[in-house]
C-alpha cells in the first residue's frame, strides 16, 4: 500500500506532532538517576496523576526527586506554550535539512558537514559531541565515531533516525540504510543497530495494521544476534504471556543491568513496551513509554513519532498537539521559530519525491 495525497501529510504531521510532544512529556523527568521508572512514578502518584493522561503536573513535592529538572518548569501542565527546544527535534530537523541539501544520496561526509555548519557545538551530547569534536579536528568517519567514544551505543543515533522513516514510508529497508549511513558517524554496533530498527519501525507504521506488525518489521533489518533483537524480541515475548507492563519492565530492568540509563538496548526494551502496551493509543503509548524511565525524552520523542504515524495527526488528542502551538524553538541555525506544519509538509514533498525515484 502507497499513501498520497492528504493521508500522506495527515501521518507525517502526525510524526511531528508525536515526536514533539513526546520530547516535551519525558523532558522534565530526563535526569540521570533521579529519572528512575520507580521515581517518576512516585512523582505522578503523588499529584494524584495516575494513570498518566496529559503532560505532567506540576507539582514540587516534598523531596528533591520529585522536582522537575531545571528549566523543566516549561514543559509541566500549563505553562507549555510553544515546543522548547531539544535535541531529539533539532536533530529531526537537521536531518530534513540535509535530506533537502543533499538528497538521499547523501554521504556520511555531508552529514559532519553540516553539523558543523548548522549545529553548535554545546548543544550535542556524548557520542554527538565527540564526532563533532573529532571532525573539527580533522578525522572523517569511520574514525569520527571511534577516536575516544566512550558512547558509541548510547542513544544518540537512535533519535536522528525519525526523518527516514517519514521519507521512506512503507519501506522499512531504504529508510534503515539511510539511517546506517548517518549514525555511523558516531556511533558503532548497537548504536547503529538503534538507529536502523528505528527508522524501520517509522517507515513501517505507515502501513503496518498493528503496533506488533511494524515491530516485526523493523525486527528484520538489524541482525538477528545483535544484543538489540534479543532484547526486542524478549519484551515481545513477555507481552505475549500477558505479563503486566510493570513486571515486564523490572524484568528487563535486571536482564540489562549494567548497561547504563543511555545505552540503546535497555532503551529499546522501555520502548519496545510502551508501543506494545499501548497498543496504538497515542496518549497510553506516549505516557507509559515516558514512565519507563531512563532516557525519557528520547524514547518520548520515538513513541510519539511512532504512535502519531499510526494514528495520524488528526487522531492526536487536542491536549498534545495544541500547547505546541505549531511553533518549534531549534539550536539549529536558521530553523528557530519554524512551523510544525511547515516541517511536516516540506517532509512530506521529500516523501513524494523520494517514492517517485
Amino acid at each position: 500500500m502507497t499513501l498520497v495525497g492528504t493521508e500522506l501529510a495527515d501521518r507525517v504531521l502526525g510524526g511531528w506532532l508525536g515526536r514533539i510532544a513526546g520530547t516535551t512529556l519525558g523532558r522534565p523527568v530526563a535526569r540521570g538517576d533521579h529519572g528512575t521508572r520507580d521515581r517518576i512514578d512516585r512523582y505522578v502518584r503523588q499529584a494524584s496523576a495516575l494513570p498518566l493522561t496529559d503532560h505532567l503536573p506540576a507539582d514540587d513535592g516534598p523531596g528533591e526527586e520529585f522536582r522537575p529538572r531545571p528549566g523543566g518548569r516549561r514543559r509541566v501542565r500549563g505553562p507549555i506554550h510553544g515546543s522548547v527546544r531539544d535535541d531529539d527535534v533539532d536533530y529531526a530537523i537537521l536531518g530534513l535539512h540535509l535530506l533537502e541539501t543533499h538528497g538521499f544520496s547523501f554521504s556520511t561526509e555531508q552529514v559532519g558537514d553540516l553539523w558543523l555548519l548548522r549545529l553548535p557545538y554545546l548543544q550535542t551530547f556524548t557520542a554527538e559531541r565527540a564526532a563533532y569534536r573529532n571532525l573539527a579536528q580533522g578525522l572523517r568517519p569511520p574514525l569520527t565515531a571511534t577516536y575516544e567514544n566512550p558512547y558509541q551505543e548510547w542513544t544518540g543515533a537512535l533519535i536522528r533516525a525519525d526523518i527516514y522513516g517519514w521519507t521512506c514510508p512503507g519501506l522499512p529497508r531504504r529508510a534503515a540504510f539511510l539511517a546506517r549511513r548517518d549514525a555511523v558517524l558516531s556511533h558503532t554496533g548497537n548504536g547503529v543497530y538503534g538507529s536502523m530498527w528505528a527508522a524501520a519501525l517509522i517507515s513501517a507504521a505507515f502501513t503496518a495494521s498493528t503496533v506488533r506488525d511494524t515491530l516485526d518489521t523493523a525486527l528484520t533489518v538489524i541482525p538477528a544476534s545483535s544484543r538489540l533483537a534479543r532484547v526486542v524480541r524478549r519484551v515481545l515475548a513477555l507481552h505475549e504471556t500477558r505479563m503486566a507492563w510493570e513486571d515486564t519492565l523490572t524484568t528487563l530492568s535486571e536482564e540489562t543491568a549494567g548497561l547504563g540509563r543511555l545505552h540503546t538496548v535497555p532503551n529499546a526494551a522501555v520502548l519496545t513496551a510502551g508501543l506494545l502496551y499501548g497498543d496504538g493509543d497515542f496518549t497510553r503509548t506516549v505516557t507509559l513509554t515516558v514512565r519507563g524511565g531512563l532516557d525519557t525524552d528520547a524514547n518520548g520523542a520515538i513513541a510519539g513519532s511512532v504512535a502519531g504515524v499510526l494514528c495520524g495527526a488528526a487522531a492526536v488528542p487536542a491536549r498534545w498537539k495544541d500547547p505546541l502551538e505549531d511553533t518549534v524553538r531549534s539550536a539549529v541555525f536558521g530553523f528557530d521559530g519554524v512551523g510544525i506544519s511547515e516541517l511536516a509538509t516540506r517532509t512530506v514533498a521529500l516523501a513524494e519525491a523520494g517514492t517517485a525515484a
